[in-house]
């Protein structure tokens, strides 16, 4: 069975981990668990109840916020995107409450923008007093690390290596995994500094030539993918058909609804659905000839997202092209869904927690 980091991963593709609250039994007695990811584009709150095979959804709420809309010029949070940012974290503490989940079991988390913006800690002080909601910033690594443990279903067992992408709003994290002893185990991964937020301001969309307009983005990130250090065996992994990639974020989901011709976004086909590398590419394409306009009545897209769309499909490109290999699997599931898994996981351990509790461990000797 593979794992990461030890923890394992489940064979089947039924994705039990976002099944709707009421399937199977739970218990009244069964406590909920929430995960709060403020990104650079999105305010994402997930509430669920712990089950055998992972967890039911009891609640969701997603909103694009654009909190780092302007970061890459000012290096600080807008006001607007914050006044944007906070309205919808309020909305999520209500939430919170209205469902009686204990402050205890709520992991929420603030990523690239936060990190990056001078008054980002300001920012999140302001949360927390306003709204009651605490808030952790967390480091690209740890990000990278959930992204991984939210995906951890999609992982085809047959594979030597995967790739697992998440394309964020300030910044995308990449996990190279290795199949070792049976186990996939993580042998390197990279944080860089372009999400689909500042690639898509550092390239405003033209009037016209928009082939030339989407290969400089792709070029863009093909640049900030050079720094990876990983061992050269490992490309030929991907180059040869024995490894995939999983992409994780709206833009691989878009691409997906794109693909299969959605009149409005259906979790159920998207989350798992295995696309080509030319599948990506003819999506890819559908969106350039649609323009802002025909992009904005998309339902798998809508007007919030159009003007980010074919940032994300570049940067999902450039990976391909430095990775190149046939097969990506797409996750509608990430960061979030690896919150709930970790901490449901370490609440599942109070044998060991209670057998070490009162050992006294042992201490190093004085300095002298």
């Amino acid at each position: 069975m593979p794992v990461i980091d030890g923890a394992p991963a489940r064979r089947d593709d039924r994705s039990p981990s976002r099944r709707p609250a009421g399937h199977g039994t739970t218990g009244r007695d069964v406590p909920l668990y929430g995960a709060l990811d403020l990104g650079t584009n999105n305010c994402r709150l997930l509430i669920a109840k712990p089950a055998r095979d992972g967890f039911h959804v009891v609640d969701s709420f997603s909103r694009i916020v654009r909190l780092g809309e302007g970061l890459s010029r000012t290096g600080r949070l807008d006001d607007d995107a914050m006044e944007r940012a906070y309205q919808a974290l309020d909305q999520c503490a209500e939430r919170i409450a209205r469902k009686g989940l204990d402050s205890s079991r709520l992991s929420a988390v603030a990523t690239q923008a936060c990190r990056q913006a001078d008054n980002g800690e300001a920012f999140i002080d302001r949360v927390r007093v306003g709204t009651g909601l605490r808030l952790r910033i967390i480091d690209p690594i740890e990000e990278a690390r959930l992204a991984v443990e939210g995906c951890l279903d999609l992982f085809d067992t047959g594979a030597e290596a995967i790739l697992v992408v998440d394309v964020g709003g300030g910044s995308t994290e990449l996990s190279w995994l290795r199949r070792e002893d049976g186990q996939f185990r993580t042998v390197g991964w990279m944080s860089a500094p372009i999400g689909v937020v500042t690639l898509a301001e550092r390239h405003p969309e033209p009037a016209d030539d928009h082939d030339r307009w989407f290969e400089a983005m792709v070029a863009d990130m093909g640049v900030a993918l050079e720094a990876a250090e990983v061992a050269p065996d490992l490309h030929r992994l991907f180059t040869s058909g024995r490894a995939h990639m999983v992409g994780t974020s709206g833009a691989i989901t878009s691409l997906a609804g794109i693909h299969l011709g959605l009149d409005r976004y259906q979790r159920n086909r998207v989350d798992g659905l295995w696309m080509s590398r030319g599948d990506c590419e003819q999506a890819t394409g559908t969106l350039q000839r649609l323009g802002p306009v025909g992009r904005a009545a998309q339902a798998c897209i809508g007007p919030d997202r159009a003007d980010l769309v074919l940032a994300g499909a570049a940067i999902m490109a450039a990976v391909q092209r430095a990775w190149p290999c046939e097969r990506v699997r797409v996750a509608d599931r990430g960061l979030r869904e690896g919150l709930l898994l970790q901490r449901i996981r370490e609440d599942r351990r109070p044998a060991r927690r209670r057998r070490n509790r009162g050992r006294t461990r042992p201490q190093p000797p004085a300095a002298t």
